[in-house]
């Protein structure tokens, strides 16, 4: 049997583990990643958020993107009804990127995967992890390749960004039910025939058709757009028929975009994932730390899912790298609180989307300026900005601001009946 020694094993070639073998061999630690699946391959979170920027920008990441002509993503459109609330990043309370990119998975993974490569990692892909043993923080993986040949890989340390996979969290017993509500998604892309021309062609747009179901739309550059509904399990499988069927059938719920797109072909039959949302029992362990999905993944409704992959395989690169040089490290204070924090402005925003008060917030007219700029540093994934008091006080802010728009509204209410 073969066997390798190495420094750091990265499990997952997606955004998450290439930021961070990319910062690991930036800084001479001996790594490698082990990939189950063959690039390229499609995974859904096509919206990225300003913050991911800075972690491609750090480890070198961010020419080989800039030069793949993406649709660049200057905000987000929230449509419900009549109402209409759009975000511009450049109008933010935090410092930093005022954009980012609508991207295909496929494409976009590949491209950071070979760019990864040149860096000279090596990526071994359609290699499964099938067992993983720790002695101390030290590590024996056993790897199956395609042709169902089994190699050793021996590690000092683990970091694990397999998203969906979840290698570890499967491996070890990791995983517990997620506290947020059962939610599904159904989604696909499609040759966008009918796009519009000008802005309106490219904008990304969330559709709110019901109280709890909602509509994404993200244009790509190539003239392909992604769609895809979310909302509660119950109401995605209370459609029948075949998943082509049961999108069409949804799609008419959508006054805006139900002509563009309720014809338009498929690049492939759409897929369901049911109950996404999903949680772990810890993020590490001796000799081991779980990135983005692999860990927490909350709801698309935010577009947060490759920011937090990215924002932490870059902290978990960061500390492995320390770990492995000898330092002390104190990984609940430096790697499990800032991911926490995270993790929770985070949900506490998807928990009031669902509840309708940051509805009320994002269609409530007149703006507040003030207000729109804070809750959209939030949304271009600047979560850990304590001085936005949209963060500090995530876990009652959004309440209390609809609280008192409520208030308002029953006031005027009531002087128009005078």
């Amino acid at each position: 049997m073969k066997e390798e020694y190495i420094d750091v094993l990265v499990i997952g070639a997606g955004p998450s583990g290439c930021v961070s073998a990319c910062y690991l061999i930036n800084n001479n630690i001996n790594v490698k990643i082990v990939e189950k699946t063959k690039f390229p391959r499609h995974v859904i979170g096509e919206s990225l958020l300003p913050r991911c920027m800075d972690h491609f920008e750090e480890v070198g990441l961010l020419d080989c993107l800039k030069s793949q002509n993406y649709e660049k993503k200057y905000g987000a459109r929230f449509l419900k009804k009549d109402k209409i609330c759009n975000f511009d990043f450049s109008k933010k309370f935090s410092k930093g990127w005022d954009w980012t990119w609508q991207v295909p998975r496929s494409h976009f993974d590949n491209v950071l995967a070979e760019e990864t490569q040149r860096k000279g990692v090596i990526i071994d892909f359609e290699n499964e992890v099938i067992d993983v043993v720790f002695d101390g923080s030290a590590s024996k993986t056993t790897v199956k390749d395609s042709n169902g040949n089994i190699k050793y890989i021996n590690a000092k340390y683990i970091i694990d960004a397999s998203g969906y996979g979840r290698v570890l969290p499967r491996l070890l017993n990791l995983i517990k039910p997620s506290k947020l509500p059962k939610h599904s998604s159904i989604f696909t892309i499609v040759k966008d025939l009918n796009r519009p021309k000008g802005t309106e062609g490219t904008l990304i747009t969330f559709d709110v058709v019901k109280e709890e179901v909602w509509l994404w739309v993200i244009p790509f550059s190539d003239g392909t757009t992604s769609i895809g509904f979310v909302g509660p399990t119950e109401f995605i499988n209370a459609y029948q028929g075949s998943s082509t069927k049961m999108l069409s059938e949804m799609l008419k719920l959508s006054d805006y975009f139900q002509k563009r797109f309720i014809d338009t072909p498929h690049l492939f039959e759409p897929k369901i994932i049911q109950n996404f949302s999903t949680a772990v029992k810890q993020i590490y362990g001796d000799g081991y730390m779980l990135t983005g999905n692999s860990g927490e993944f909350l709801d698309p409704v935010f577009s947060s899912g490759v920011t937090f992959a990215t924002e932490t395989g870059l902290l978990a690169a960061k500390i492995a790298t320390r770990i492995i040089k000898g330092e002390n490290v104190n990984l609940e204070k430096e790697y499990v609180k800032p991911v926490q924090q995270g993790v929770d402005v985070f949900t506490s925003y998807v928990n009031e989307w669902y509840s309708g008060n940051l509805q009320k917030l994002f269609f409530h007219k007149p703006e507040n300026p003030e207000v729109k700029k804070q809750i959209c540093s939030v949304l271009a994934g600047y979560v850990w900005d304590k001085a936005n008091p949209f963060v500090k006080k995530h876990a009652r802010i959004v309440s209390t601001v609809a609280h008192l728009i409520d208030m308002e509204i029953n006031n005027m209410k009531k002087e128009d009946a005078l």
